[in-house]
């Protein structure tokens, strides 16, 4: 039987970033505060030794161990699903911090296009522009309500950037496509000189650009906690490494000790959690069950409030495995746990190849990158367009390292021979790469569920996931590879290269190569409970003490990375859950 522990007034299930927010807000606020982490403890001081391309990198050592527990993958709903056995497409994170500690730090706010997109997209073009199987919704909720969120987690996280719509006024400087918004805390980073080609480029063919918005402080911040961070070294191990300076916003450096901090904090590492305690009856849960894997010892914590904060995937195999909300089935559209999975399209790029340019490409931040939004959102017209939304163009100078740094123009043999290793040392310091990160819409038979077959270290079933690409993704990797290929051709290459080769004409998504750590949905917000997991606070509608924040939230994916809006939703969960201490209800 398991040892039922003292009542405390609320628990974290995961503590990266929203569990990391959540749990100091709560603290802050006096509340007993218990976060659950399946990994271990760690912080800056761990990261001193992590300038190892292969050992974190290639080798994944601070991501998930499969073996203890995966899902399982296929591209259609008749066909077998079979175990992930080795990292790829997506690589979540283990441990306190969770991904938010390898991260690169691109931090954006989604448009506000976004958040209605259903029906701006009804008013501009019709009923015709959607097609029957896209489960496009609107969010419940609208940029201007989360806009605080938005500024509260940018200054708790020191963004560097610059605005380019400052309440209505549009700044040179900036993104004049994004919705209204203040300064940002810190300056951007600095431009190099790869960066200054690709801006002067994008401006010659009539586009915006402007310095990304970066978790990578580009001088020294103190937050609005007190918290005081160092600017970032430029080194090039962001992605896949933890920042030894504590530059790189991550959780342990930021949120973490404030909570701990207020000594109503209690940080429980190596326990993994297995079920959420439902009482369907009284819609509401009374704790987590959970193991702690160093002893097997099976715990059950009661709580006021469960915030279920793990990572998007996990947060919808635990709403699945304790039978809280109805799961979706895509035969009948009924249902709405693992409805709308969605992801990144990065099936859009285009590259140059420099004959008598060097750019200095071992120098770089996760974060370090310039953009353009003109093909973002609904930003241009897209009537005799086949697909919605678009993507965010960027170049990033991340740091090349040397073994994964292999660079070579297209019409060379890849990976092997003579001729690969003379134009990989020619231009392994003189290629431009160019990427756009398109948004992914919701399909009928794109979704989670609980696998039939295969199970986890407990005898759990593993979460399954259907997906591929659809029509709609191939279009749009389509149309904005070739806008990259424009700007890739107004930078002035000596040789240059466009693909589509993520997604390809007719092509399935594939799970075995990297693409991004941005999986969405399963557990989605929205105004109506026959449509949506969540209201706009997060708040579960089958249990009313229950809330998961987190990018499981998502109705669809935008042409961003997922973390700033992540973050802001866990700071609109938190005020929910205050609200919620004060008068029990559900919230709206």
């Amino acid at each position: 039987m398991p040892e039922v522990l003292d009542p405390v007034d609320v628990v974290c299930v995961g503590v990266g970033w929203t569990g990391g927010i959540i749990g100091k807000e709560l603290a802050e606020d006096g509340k007993q505060v218990v976060g659950i982490e399946r990994g271990g403890e760690r912080g800056p001081e761990d990261y001193l030794t992590m300038h190892n391309e292969l050992r974190y990198a290639l080798r994944y050592e601070l991501m998930q161990d499969l073996s203890k527990g995966t899902l399982t993958f296929r591209n259609e709903p008749n066909q077998k699903a079979l175990p992930m056995r080795q990292l790829g497409s997506f690589l979540p994170g283990k441990g306190v911090g969770g991904a938010g500690v390898h991260w690169n730090g691109q931090t954006w706010r989604f448009l506000p296009y976004d958040f209605e997109i259903r029906s701006r997209t009804l008013d501009r073009y019709g009923p015709e522009k959607i097609p029957e199987d896209m489960q496009l919704q609107d969010w419940g909720i609208t940029y201007d309500e989360l806009r605080p969120y938005y500024q509260t987690f940018e200054e708790m996280t020191g963004i560097s950037g610059a605005a380019g719509n400052l309440d209505g006024n549009i700044q040179n400087e900036g993104n004049p496509f994004e919705g209204p918004r203040e300064e940002y805390p810190t300056q951007p980073m600095i431009t190099s000189p790869l960066l200054g080609r690709f801006m002067e480029a994008s401006a010659s063919v009539g586009l915006h650009p402007f310095m990304a918005p970066s978790a990578n402080l580009s001088e020294a911040y103190t937050n609005p906690d007190g918290v005081a961070r160092g600017p970032c070294q430029y080194c090039g191990y962001c992605e896949r490494f933890g920042c030894e300076w504590g530059a790189k916003a991550d959780p342990t450096v930021t949120v973490l000790p404030s909570a701990q901090e207020t000594g109503n904090f209690e940080l429980r590492t190596q326990c993994d959690a297995r079920r959420l305690v439902y009482d369907e009856q009284e819609g509401r849960v009374t704790g987590v069950k959970y193991v702690d894997t160093v002893d097997n010892t099976v715990y059950i914590q009661p709580a006021e409030v469960v915030a279920l904060t793990a990572y998007a995937l996990w947060n919808v195999k635990l709403l699945l495995l304790s039978d809280i909300g109805e799961p979706y089935d895509p035969e009948t559209g009924e249902g709405v746990v693992g409805k709308n999975y969605c992801y990144q399209n990065f099936g859009g790029s285009a590259a140059g190849y420099f004959d008598d340019e060097e750019w200095n490409l071992y120098m770089g931040a996760g974060a370090l990158g310039a953009a353009v939004d003109d093909w973002n959102g609904d930003n241009f017209d897209h009537t005799d367009l086949d697909f919605i939304h678009g993507g965010n163009i960027a170049i990033s100078q991340t740091g090349k390292r040397p073994i994964a740094n292999n660079e070579s123009p297209p019409n060379v043999q890849k990976e092997w021979g003579s001729e690969f290793k003379r134009a990989s040392v020619k231009y392994h310091n003189s290629t431009a790469s160019i990427s756009a990160q398109g948004a992914v819409m919701p399909h009928r038979t794109n979704y989670l569920d609980l696998d039939p077959t295969y199970t986890d270290e407990w005898g759990d079933p593993l979460l399954r996931m259907t997906f591929n690409w659809t029509e709609q993704d191939r279009k749009l990797a389509e149309f904005e590879g070739q806008r990259c290929a424009e700007i890739i051709d107004a930078m002035g290459p000596t040789k240059m290269g466009v693909g589509t080769e993520v997604i390809g004409e007719g092509g399935n998504y594939d799970i075995r190569p990297y693409q991004s750590t941005h999986n969405t949905g399963g557990a989605i917000m929205g105004s109506d409970s026959n449509t949506s997991v969540v209201n706009s606070y997060l708040q579960c509608w089958d249990a009313e003490n229950l809330f998961v924040p987190g990018a499981s939230a998502f109705p669809h994916n935008s042409g961003y990375n997922p973390t700033g809006t992540v973050g802001a939703l866990a700071y609109r969960a938190a005020d929910g859950i205050k609200q919620y201490f004060k008068r029990p209800r559900m919230l709206g």
